[in-house]
C-alpha cells in the first residue's frame, strides 16, 4: 500500500520490539476462518474524472423510493438553508470548544439550541446534546438513580423503542440496574393499573415514551402520578415535533424528558449522524450529563458564553462524573438549532399538523379500501400506525419497493417487542395523497 508510510525495514523492527517474528504470528489470536486471503477484491486505480463518472454511473442507477418508513427516524423535510449554513468552515469542522473566548459562535449556537429545547419540553435546563434518542434515555435512567440515592429501579414500558430499550441494556452491563418492563393493553399503550404495581420505593425511574413506538399517544399525566406517588421520577421519550401540537412532558409532570432530534433538519443518512435532547428540571442540574452552555457578562458588562457545567471525567469531576459522555452532537445541533429559527414556531406548528393529518387520511383511506386491519384501533396516534399485514411484512415491503414506494417498517425486526409481525407506517409533511395513492396500491395486492 503506497500510502502507508512503513518501510518493511520499519516493519521488522517494530515486529521484533513487540516481540513477535511476524505479522502472522502478530495476528495469531484471530481466528484463521476469519482472516483475509489473499488481496482485496478491488479494482485497479482510475484517473479522479473516471472516479467521477462512475459514481455519477451508480448514482444514476440508484432509485429514489417513496418513503413510509418510521420506527423512530422520519423523512422530515429540511430547508435548505440548513445545510448550507453547517457547511461554513466555521462550524463544519468544530469540536468541543473548550476555550470560550475563541468560541463565542459556537457556544451562542448551543446555548441557543438549548434554549429552544427548553421551550419545546416545557423543562428548565437542558444540555448541549447527546449522541442520539437511546443514548439520552439511559443516560436519564441514570441521572434517575443518581438524584435517588438509595433507589436503583428502573421502571420502562414496554411500548418505549426496542432499540433504546437495547442500549439500556447495553448500559446496564455495568450498571447493573433492575430494570422491570411494564406491559402494554391491548389497545397498544402502556398498562396503568400494571405500572402501578410495578412502581414502588425502590423505583428511582419511570421511563414512558409518547408517542410510543406505535405511534400511539400515552398518558403522561398518568404515568407522573404513579411515579411521584411512589417517589420515583418520570423520564419522558418525547417526539420533538409531536411537542408543537401535544402538552409539554413538563406541563404533564415530567422530571426529565428526552428525544431523537433527527426530525429537525437533519436527514435519513443511512441511520446517522443524529442527535439526542435532553431536558429536566433546575433542581436536577447537578446530576445532568454532558455540558450545559450558559450566557454571562465580562468586567466592561459585555455579554459573553461559557461552558456553566461540564460533568464528564475527563475534568475535575473525575471519578465523581454523572456520566462518561465525552462530547455533543455539535454540528447536528446546529442544524435543529437552524431548523427550529426558520419554521418557527408556526411553521412547526404547521409541520405537525400536515403530518398528522396525512396519517390520518391515509388511515382511513387504508382501513376502508385495503382489507388490512390497524393493529390498536382504538388509540389515538399522532403520525404513525402499525397494521395487520396478512404475508409477512418484509415481503410486503420488498414487492412495494418494486414499485418505487419504502411502504414501512417490519415489526418482526425488533427484539423486545410483544407484536410478532405486521407493517408500522409513518407519515410526515412531504407525503402527499398522490403518495398515498401509490401506497394503497401496493397494499391493495396483499
Amino acid at each position: 500500500m503506497s500510502f502507508v508510510p512503513h518501510s518493511e525495514a520499519d516493519r521488522q523492527k517494530m515486529l521484533r520490539v513487540i516481540g513477535v517474528s511476524s505479522e502472522e504470528e502478530l495476528f495469531a489470536d484471530i481466528p484463521e476462518k476469519l482472516r483475509l486471503k489473499g488481496q482485496l477484491d478491488i479494482p485497479p486505480a482510475v484517473s479522479e474524472w473516471e472516479a467521477v463518472r462512475i459514481l455519477q454511473e451508480l448514482a444514476a442507477a440508484s432509485r429514489q423510493l417513496i418513503c413510509f418508513a418510521g420506527a423512530g427516524y422520519y423523512d422530515h423535510h429540511a430547508p435548505a438553508v440548513v445545510d448550507h449554513l453547517i457547511r461554513r468552515s466555521e462550524f463544519y469542522t468544530a469540536y468541543t470548544p473548550y476555550q470560550a473566548e475563541v468560541s463565542q459562535g459556537t457556544l451562542q449556537s448551543i446555548y441557543e439550541f438549548q434554549s429552544m429545547v427548553c421551550e419545546l419540553t416545557g423543562l428548565d435546563v437542558a444540555n448541549a446534546s447527546m449522541y442520539d434518542g437511546a443514548s439520552a434515555m439511559a443516560e436519564a435512567a441514570m441521572m434517575a438513580r443518581a438524584i435517588q440515592k438509595k433507589r436503583d429501579k428502573i421502571v420502562l414500558s414496554i411500548t418505549a423503542n426496542p432499540h433504546y430499550r437495547q442500549v439500556l441494556d447495553t448500559y446496564n452491563l455495568g450498571l447493573q440496574m433492575p430494570v422491570e418492563i411494564a406491559p402494554r393493553t391491548g389497545s397498544g399503550v402502556t398498562d396503568l393499573d400494571a405500572l402501578k404495581k410495578l412502581v414502588d420505593d425502590e423505583t428511582a425511574g419511570v421511563i414512558v415514551q409518547s408517542p410510543n413506538f406505535y405511534g400511539l399517544i400515552e398518558d403522561f399525566e398518568a404515568a407522573a402520578g404513579i411515579a411521584h406517588d411512589a417517589g420515583a421520577l418520570l423520564i419522558a421519550v418525547v417526539d420533538p415535533i409531536s411537542l408543537a401540537i401535544l402538552k409539554s412532558p413538563g406541563e404533564a409532570g415530567a422530571d426529565i424528558a428526552v428525544a431523537e432530534g433527527q426530525p429537525l433538519g437533519i436527514p435519513l443518512s443511512y441511520g446517522g449522524p443524529v442527535l439526542g435532547l435532553f431536558a429536566a428540571r433546575q433542581k436536577h442540574i447537578r446530576q445532568m450529563p454532558g455540558r450545559i452552555v450558559g450566557v454571562t457578562e465580562d468586567l466592561e458588562g459585555k455579554r459573553g458564553f461559557v461552558l456553566t457545567l461540564q460533568t464528564r471525567e475527563q475534568h475535575i469531576r473525575r471519578e465523581k462524573a454523572t456520566s462518561n459522555i465525552c462530547t455533543n452532537q455539535g454540528l447536528c445541533a446546529l442544524a435543529a438549532t437552524i431548523y427550529l429559527s426558520t419554521v418557527g414556531r408556526d411553521g412547526l406548528r404547521r409541520v405537525a399538523e400536515a403530518s398528522t393529518q396525512i396519517a390520518h387520511y391515509a388511515y382511513d383511506r387504508i382501513v376502508a379500501e385495503t382489507g388490512l386491519e390497524p393493529m390498536f384501533p382504538d388509540s389515538p396516534f399522532f403520525r404513525e400506525f402499525a397494521l395487520k399485514t396478512k404475508s409477512p411484512a418484509r415481503d410486503l415491503i420488498r414487492r412495494a419497493a418494486e414499485r418505487g414506494v419504502l411502504a414501512g417498517v417490519a415489526l418482526s425486526r425488533f427484539p423486545h417487542i410483544d407484536v410478532d409481525d405486521g407493517l408500522l407506517v409513518a407519515f410526515t409533511e412531504k407525503r402527499s395523497k398522490d403518495d398515498v395513492e401509490l401506497l394503497l396500491d401496493v397494499l391493495k395486492e396483499e
